[in-house]
């Protein structure tokens, strides 16, 4: 239902209003969070936060989430109307823009990795990310999307499109193939230098199972997948594909939901990388070493939901390759 108050808030729109808007904005938010708490405060107002961070000129727009304006006027990384309230940010305006007027880290950083994936060089005239990740995007990461795929396109009175990124998509290029009997899980003093790579790896879709085990990426397979299917779980429809294909639907799988943007997958899969690739932390050259030596086996899966990933990651010059396999209704 439209109320008088959301034809008042777009009538202000229409008429360029903007720091009317800011106004509502923060007057609202910090009386619902004195009311019912920081959760809902941000759920009542994200809806005006999206109008502001879309249409209004980046000045103002940057001031959704600066605190001068008193205790819960503050939008924060969290809060998101159809996407994070700081992405819809970073889609409409460069960050020779965006750079001077941002103030709290850890909108800016968000920001600052969200213009990276929309394909900007950040790596001249920007502060270095505090973890290392390179503030362009490598050869592997942009070359498997499809033109506009990496990040929402949002719509200015709210909602967003976006791909539906799976692992496999479909068939194409996959065939029959026997699994062998299933590895074990590491052990020993591998298993601890694996665990944390394991972990890195188990956040990026938190709804899928991760295993590491010794030996080539389908025993990896063979071990997730068996345990799902049974005794009969051996033959599937699986293959390989380089990782720059698979890079996407990891990136997507770790941006789920609207209150995470696709700036929070691609961090959180460069600290896999760099986990799997024994470094400590997202190290540009060990990543890239990585990924240059990696192997990368995918299957289908016949219960597969809507959103799902199913692959294997084997490092070869370790000798061990992981597995992240699951599956969710949307």
């Amino acid at each position: 239902m439209i109320t008088y108050e959301d034809h008042r808030l777009r009538a202000l729109a229409d008429d360029g209003r903007w720091p009317e808007l800011l106004a509502a904005y923060r007057q609202g938010r910090a009386a619902a969070v004195e009311r019912a708490g920081e959760a809902t405060a941000a759920a009542l107002t994200a809806p005006l936060g999206h109008l502001i961070a879309y249409s209004a000129p980046p000045e103002l727009a940057v001031r959704l989430f600066d605190a001068d304006g008193g205790p819960g006027t503050a939008a924060g990384v969290a809060d998101h109307d159809a996407g994070p309230l700081w992405e819809v940010l970073a889609t409409r305006h460069s960050w020779l823009r965006l750079a001077p007027l941002l103030g709290p880290a850890a909108v800016r950083r968000l920001v600052a990795h969200t213009r990276v994936l929309l394909g900007e060089d950040l790596s001249y005239g920007a502060e270095p990310d505090g973890e290392g990740v390179p503030l362009c995007l490598e050869p592997w990461e942009a070359a498997g999307w499809e033109e506009g795929a990496r990040v929402r396109e949002y719509l200015p009175c709210g909602g967003a499109r976006s791909a539906l990124l799976t692992l496999p998509a479909d068939r194409e290029g996959l065939g029959v193939v026997e699994l062998p009997d299933p590895a074990d899980r590491l052990g020993g003093q591998r298993a601890a230098r694996a665990s944390a790579a394991t972990a890195a790896l188990a956040e990026l879709a938190p709804w899928a199972e991760a295993v590491c085990v010794r030996g080539p990426a389908p025993l990896a397979a063979a071990r997730v997948a068996v345990a799902a299917r049974g005794a009969y779980g051996r033959r599937v429809v699986g293959g390989y594909l380089p990782f720059a294909l698979v890079c996407p639907a990891l990136v997507q799988a770790a941006a789920a939901g609207r209150a995470r943007g696709s700036a929070h997958g691609r961090l959180a899969l460069w600290r896999a990388l760099g986990a799997m690739a024994g470094a400590g932390g997202p190290d540009r050259a060990e990543v890239n070493a990585l990924v240059a030596r990696m192997r990368c086996f995918t299957w289908l899966e016949p219960a597969a939901g809507l959103r799902h990933l199913h692959v294997a990651l084997e490092d070869p010059a370790s000798g061990v390759a992981w597995a992240l396999s699951g599956s969710e209704e949307l």
